[in-house]
């Protein structure tokens, strides 16, 4: 036998042994709930930042002012995670993927606690937002890394590629979770605190809560065997030496058109729910618990609706259902704000759950579509650098974007259009992305 064959036989040995040990749904589990617990780190700080935040270490500047200061801190993380990308995706293709779900994990867990004990701007000046925005800027370098790993744990445990949309949609369902459990903490502390509580103390109990979260999943986490993929390639030495450098150099096409196909979302998800957090008690009036109501049956629905399509598009395939659920957002898109102008609060939570579930047709492909854009030997680099630069462009400006639309132009109007924008460039990337399945 040839010295080729035997690392043939060697590498389809250790993948069977990976797949015994390790069973492509208790990867899914461990993603599951170790990005859930980033998740809920992630989203705790963006409804603090639009409920606390700009009154604790921005309160130097007029309203308008420190409530954009206060959601350009929350896009901090949004700049930070193509740096987490770069840094945790090149350490995928190199180390391993099982490492990168470990180390996110720790290094998002600590950022939480921390921002928990920071004094505010009354007490320490400037110190409190600039020491606010560098933990946020940790907490964005593990998101970046975090989901990139997750998905391709996923996606190279199930090799027959079956329910590769399914099994990815368990990694995407994570984030209705996250803002599930992190709004249902934030209202459980509005119901129990008055105002004075609520914004001495109250607002850190989510972030000092999440240490134990993060110590649950880490020892979930170091259960789950590394990916037969990556065992593969690293018994072939088939592994990118510098996975970046290449990446940028030859795949750079995939990462633009993934970026693309992502920035969209990443604008719906904002205007479909953190917005709602900021529009309906200072522009509708009416209580923030309507808010944080609507937010939650938003992400309980979306809980459902992330598997549904994800194994929907298993069946149907990943491009049709992306496409299918970029016409539907642009319709809601224009059909959300005069629900939430009746001010009636039933048809604001309406509002909020179609939404959701229309983000949910497009969120849901996600984890499977972009990883199939590239090869193996620099997926995750690939993927996590497209998936990340586009929350940059998505996610990051959104906030900012919409808050100016509406002093600008004073209709929320403007802000559909916005969104129909980010929809149709989806489509766009979509139909020209090529992918390995």
């Amino acid at each position: 036998m040839t010295s080729a064959s035997t690392a043939r036989v060697a590498q389809q040995a250790d993948a069977r042994s990976a797949r015994k040990t390790t069973s492509p749904r208790r990867v899914a589990a461990a993603s599951l709930i170790g990005t859930t617990l980033e998740f809920y780190d992630h989203f705790i700080f963006g409804t603090a930042a639009a409920l606390v935040f700009a009154k604790l270490f921005f309160p130097q500047s007029d309203p308008f002012i420190a409530t954009l200061l206060s959601l350009l801190s929350y896009g901090i993380a949004f700049v930070a995670r193509p740096v987490g990308a770069a840094i945790f995706g090149s350490l995928g293709d190199k180390v391993g993927r099982r490492f990168v779900l470990v180390s996110t994990l720790l290094i998002m867990g600590l950022s939480t606690f921390l921002i928990g004990l920071l004094p505010t701007y009354s007490q320490v000046g400037l110190l409190a937002p600039l020491t606010l925005a560098i933990l946020r800027f940790a907490q964005g370098l593990a998101l970046g890394g975090e989901w990139g790993g997750a998905a391709l744990m996923v996606n190279e445990f199930d090799t027959a590629g079956r329910r590769r949309g399914f099994y990815g949609s368990l990694v995407q369902v994570a984030s209705p979770i996250g803002v599930l459990i992190a709004n249902g903490m934030f209202g459980f502390i509005n119901t129990i605190t008055d105002d004075a509580e609520f914004m001495d103390w109250g607002w850190r109990i989510p972030f000092l809560a999440s240490i134990f979260l993060v110590g649950i999943g880490y020892f979930i986490r170091r259960t789950v065997s590394e990916s037969p993929v990556f065992q593969s390639l690293e018994h072939g030495s088939r592994k990118a030496q510098a996975p970046l450098m290449e990446t940028l150099r030859h795949h750079w096409r995939q990462v633009l058109l993934a970026i693309g196909v992502r920035a969209g979302e990443g604008v719906i998800w904002y205007v479909f729910s953190m917005l709602l957090l900021i529009y309906v008690p200072t522009r509708l009036g009416l209580p923030r618990q309507l808010a944080l109501n609507a937010v939650l049956w938003g992400a309980v629905v979306g809980v459902v609706a992330i598997p549904l399509f994800g194994a929907l598009s298993d069946r149907f395939g990943r491009k049709g259902m992306l496409l299918a659920g970029v016409a539907a957002s642009i319709v809601w898109s224009f059909a959300y704000f005069p629900l939430l102008e009746t001010r009636i609060p039933s048809l604001v939570i309406l509002a909020s759950v179609v939404g959701m579930v229309c983000q949910a047709s497009l969120w849901a492909p996600l984890a499977a579509f972009i990883p199939d854009m590239f090869e193996s030997r620099v997926r995750c680099t690939g993927a996590s650098l497209g998936f990340q630069l586009a929350g940059v462009f998505g996610g990051a400006l959104a906030p900012s974007i919409c808050i100016w639309l509406l002093d600008r132009f004073d209709n929320p109007l403007y802000i559909s259009f916005y969104c129909a924008i980010g929809l149709a460039t989806i489509a766009l990337c979509v139909s020209k992305a090529r992918t390995q399945q």
